[in-house]
């Protein structure tokens, strides 16, 4: 059996710590101290990166330098020993990942789906989060849109594991543009719940973001009624609804 738990790092970020049997990998690691805390007396095995921004990389040369251990992630970034790309598949902590490119966010940016104790496992860094998606940094909203889609369409039990803990104020934007959504009125109710008690609203499921995240809602009547009628809107079609929802984000 695989553990995964969240490391807290950051005002927000969430470091994934995968445990199986002896190994220990850590998804995303912004920040060492956080990760060698956690580990205590134990050895890190590995480090899977999804993208070069800091807050997702800046631990690497520490915990690599501590642990000598292998780094899998994007060519692009330098600490990499082991880079991947679309297609590639690999075997650590006992099951069997699969790469995604899902460009947007960043150029660089990859998905990685673990196949483990009968579930999949998406850790998507900063391209999908709960309720949410990540800004358009250097990417185009065409390849946002496409890399969205990709994740939407994998099986709605996917369990999700986005980089940060963005969960409440995503959801405040998505009953903004799609109003009266009772899933959404109800995940707002759990998520509150579970940030009070000081829990993590995370892991999603592809089925609760169908439901309740409004950049994969872009078929939504309420969603399009909503961003034709705003001023800076750039027409109808899926991608251009997409568009103006994530310049609207952008400034809530």
């Amino acid at each position: 059996m695989i553990t995964i738990r969240p490391i807290p790092a950051f005002s927000d970020n969430y470091i994934w710590h995968l445990q199986h049997k002896d190994e220990h990998w850590v998804v995303d690691p912004g920040d060492a101290d956080p990760v060698m805390r956690a580990l205590g007396r134990n050895q890190l095995t590995g480090i899977l990166l999804t993208h070069h921004h800091f807050d997702h990389t800046g631990g690497v040369p520490a915990l690599k330098q501590t642990y000598e251990c292998p780094v899998y992630g994007p060519a692009s970034i330098e600490s990499v020993t082991h880079p991947l790309a679309e297609g590639d598949q690999f075997s650590v902590l006992g099951g069997q990942w699969e790469v995604l490119s899902v460009p947007g966010h960043t150029l660089d940016h990859i998905a990685l789906i673990l196949h483990a104790d009968g579930a999949r496992h998406l850790f998507c860094g900063d391209t999908l989060f709960a309720a949410g998606c990540g800004r358009l940094f250097e990417g185009t909203p065409e390849q946002m849109f496409r890399s969205l889609s990709r994740l939407a369409d994998l099986p709605s039990d996917t369990l999700v594991y986005c980089a940060h803990e963005y969960t409440l104020s995503n959801l405040k934007f998505a009953l903004t543009a799609e109003p009266g959504n009772p899933d959404i009125e109800a995940r707002m109710a759990s998520a509150s719940r579970a940030r009070a008690e000081h829990r993590p609203t995370l892991p999603s499921t592809i089925g609760i973001e169908l439901a309740t995240n409004p950049f994969l809602r872009t078929q939504s009547p309420a969603i399009q009624a909503q961003t034709h009628a705003r001023a800076d809107s750039e027409g109808d079609t899926p991608v251009e609804i997409f568009a103006t929802l994530r310049r609207w984000k952008d400034v809530f």
